[in-house]
């Protein structure tokens, strides 16, 4: 049961993260480029905290300059994607780019796909084509590929994740070497700051709990979780979000974006259950 309530609690955080950016953005509280500033920075902080009060002493920080970066660059594009994305379609290029990332770099690593394998992996790219082509409905070009990229440099960030030692301490020293990286951002995109007292609450709720929280409960999660089911269940997440958005935000859930969620998330799934 324990493993039960953590692993939708950080799938619900997964989900919230986009709800979250989209609800800022949308609602003009703050730009993008200070909603991943705050949001990294509040992150940062509560894994501090987090790691403080477990160990009773001054957290060690042994993350990597290369991590670092990879969280970054999933960062900064995914607050911008969703300038012109809705919830569930930006939930879904990104999960669908972070489990392709995955399958690929194990194909890179020697392991080689079955046929229903290559079948899963090929209708989940046929989904996320079909989601971004040209019509009445299909998401801005520019912003499905920022998401995209972030989808990458998440699925990057997460296997370099996967390194022994404490995800915890590690995802907080990452956390804090992204930080100055994103400010960096922040600070080029100056003239076009603007940020209220609501969105600064609304990015940084995005960064200590959703960010933060949801990634220790997931790491606490993974403990009793196979790698396969960890990967499987992390397909509801563009779902959850996409509910989310429909009930809080009004957004639309249009048939392009239901055909394009069941051929991205089966053909995933098909992928994960034959490697499993």
């Amino acid at each position: 049961m324990r493993t039960v309530l953590l692993t939708v609690f950080a799938l619900l955080m997964f989900a919230a993260n986009s709800l979250l950016c989209r609800m800022a953005l949308h609602g003009e509280g703050i730009d993008a480029a200070s909603f991943s500033t705050l949001r990294l920075a509040s992150g940062a902080l509560m894994l501090l905290l987090l790691v403080a009060v477990r160990n009773g002493q001054a957290p060690q920080l042994p993350g990597d300059w290369r991590s670092a970066f990879w969280l970054f660059l999933y960062a900064v594009p995914f607050s911008f994607a969703y300038l012109g994305l809705t919830t569930g379609t930006g939930a879904l290029i990104l999960f669908g780019a972070v489990q392709l990332t995955m399958l690929l770099n194990g194909w890179r690593a020697g392991e080689r796909p079955g046929t229903l394998q290559w079948s899963g992996i090929l209708l989940a790219f046929a989904g996320l084509v079909w989601l971004m082509l040209p019509g009445l409905t299909a998401p801005p070009m520019l912003n499905a590929f920022l998401m995209a990229l972030a989808g990458v440099a998440w699925g990057l960030y997460s296997l370099r994740g996967r390194r022994p030692g404490d995800p915890v301490s590690r995802n907080a020293g990452n956390f804090l070497r992204a930080v100055p990286m994103v400010a960096v951002v922040s600070a080029i995109g100056c003239p076009h700051l603007h940020i209220t007292a609501w969105g600064a609450a609304i990015a940084i709720l995005s960064g200590a709990i959703a960010s933060a929280i949801g990634y220790v409960a997931w790491y606490g999660a993974l403990k009793e979780l196979t790698a396969t089911r960890a990967s499987v269940v992390q397909l509801s997440v563009p779902v959850i979000a996409a509910m989310l958005g429909v009930l809080l935000l009004e957004e639309s859930f249009d048939l392009r974006l239901v055909s394009s969620t069941v051929l991205v998330l089966g053909g995933v799934g098909l992928a994960l259950l034959r490697r499993g």
